[in-house]
């Protein structure tokens, strides 16, 4: 029988009290973690890395959760999303594919205020079998070594953005790094990404914010989200 487990991965600047409550959300998955941190926590099996923080040290951290995992699948957890039991219910039906949650809700935290709208897919919500993810990753630092890619100066940089964040979403013809292809499936709650101020990407919960405005784009308050009660959890 094929078994699940969890990476996570985080660069430590994370504020209380998101740190900890997603932490716990995590653990009530009764699934094991391995953990890739820049300072030791106390989360799972836990690598430290001696790095600063970056898109080329995420990526490291992840290769080397997905090299640690012992499991045949895993999910991509983030230190700062939130995620529901239904959430880890999910199998990935081929090892081929890269799988995504797309039922997301972006929270403008600690505002009453989140947003959702058609393909709002993150790596965040990844479900895949780990030696295809581990390939890809691989392959991936390889290209950043070969390039001298570590040269280039900037928290994102637009070659990983040329490259896109989300293994299997975007082709080698549009400038994505592989032809992997991807499908999404939807937890029967949502997954709720926690947009703080201090995110590795933009914001982005106005519709000003967003360069080509976004399909289907609603607006709710935290207590309209199904199957959370945040503003009980953050004590707001």
């Amino acid at each position: 029988m094929s078994s699940k487990g969890i990476i996570y991965y985080t660069d430590n600047r994370l504020n209380e009290p998101i740190f900890s409550i997603v932490q716990q959300t995590i653990q009530s998955s009764g699934l094991p973690v391995t953990s890739v941190s820049l300072k030791p926590i106390n989360f799972g099996n836990n690598i430290v890395l001696n790095l600063t923080p970056s898109f080329i040290t995420m990526t490291k951290q992840i290769t080397t959760a997905l090299e640690n995992a012992k499991e045949d699948y895993v999910f991509f957890c983030e230190h700062d999303v939130l995620y529901p039991a239904s959430h880890f219910e999910y199998q990935p039906p081929k090892d081929n594919i890269f799988y995504y949650n797309n039922n997301v809700w972006r929270w403008k935290y600690p505002d009453d205020y989140a947003i959702t709208y058609d393909r709002l897919i993150c790596l965040s919500g990844l479900c895949v079998n780990r030696e295809l993810a581990l390939n890809h990753y691989k392959s991936r630092l390889n290209k950043i070594e070969e390039l001298n890619l570590e040269s280039v100066i900037g928290h994102e940089p637009l070659w990983a953005r040329r490259w896109g964040y989300e293994p299997g979403t975007k082709k080698i013809k549009r400038g994505g790094f592989t032809d992997d292809n991807f499908e999404v499936w939807a937890s029967k709650e949502p997954i709720i990404d926690i947009r703080h101020g201090k995110t590795f990407s933009p914001t982005k919960v106005t519709l000003d914010s967003f360069k080509h405005p976004p399909v289907n784009l609603k607006t709710t308050t935290l207590d309209k989200i199904p199957g959370w009660n945040l503003k009980e959890l953050f004590n707001l």
